[in-house]
C-alpha cells in the first residue's frame, strides 16, 4: 500500500504543485506589479522565479519522469549520425531538381488538360 502511494506521488506532490503554480504566478503577476521597475531587474527576478519553479517542479513525481525521459532523449540524440557539409548540400541539390521536375511535369499537366477543356468548350 505505501509503495502505491509513493508511484502516486500523494499529497506531498500535490502541496509542490501548488507551489509551482503559485511561484509562477507570482512571477507574472509581480512583473505587472513592479513594472516601475527597470525591465532587466524585472526579467532577472522572473527567471530566478521560474527557475525556483522548475527546481520544485523537478522534484515531485511526475518532475522526475519528465527528467528522466529528457536524459534519455539527449542520450538518443548524441547517437544520431548527423551529415557532414557534402552530403547536406548534395542532398539539397537532388531535392530541388526533384521539385522542379514535379514542378514542371504539373505545368504540363495542367497546360494539357487547359488545352483540352478548351478544345471541348469552344
Amino acid at each position: 500500500m505505501a509503495t502505491h502511494a509513493a508511484n502516486k506521488g500523494g499529497a506531498l506532490d500535490a502541496l509542490k504543485w501548488l507551489v509551482v503554480i503559485t511561484l509562477l504566478a507570482a512571477a507574472v503577476l509581480g512583473n505587472g506589479y513592479f513594472s516601475q521597475v527597470g525591465l532587466l531587474y524585472r526579467a532577472i527576478g522572473v527567471i530566478v522565479v521560474v527557475l525556483a519553479a522548475v527546481a520544485v517542479g523537478l522534484t515531485t513525481l511526475r518532475g522526475r519522469k519528465f527528467n528522466q525521459f529528457r536524459k534519455e532523449a539527449w542520450n538518443e540524440l548524441r547517437k544520431v549520425i548527423w551529415p557532414n557539409r557534402t552530403e547536406t548540400t548534395q542532398t539539397t541539390l537532388l531535392v530541388l531538381v526533384v521539385v522542379l521536375l514535379v514542378a514542371l511535369l504539373l505545368w504540363l499537366f495542367d497546360t494539357l488538360i487547359s488545352a483540352l477543356i478548351s478544345i471541348f468548350i469552344g
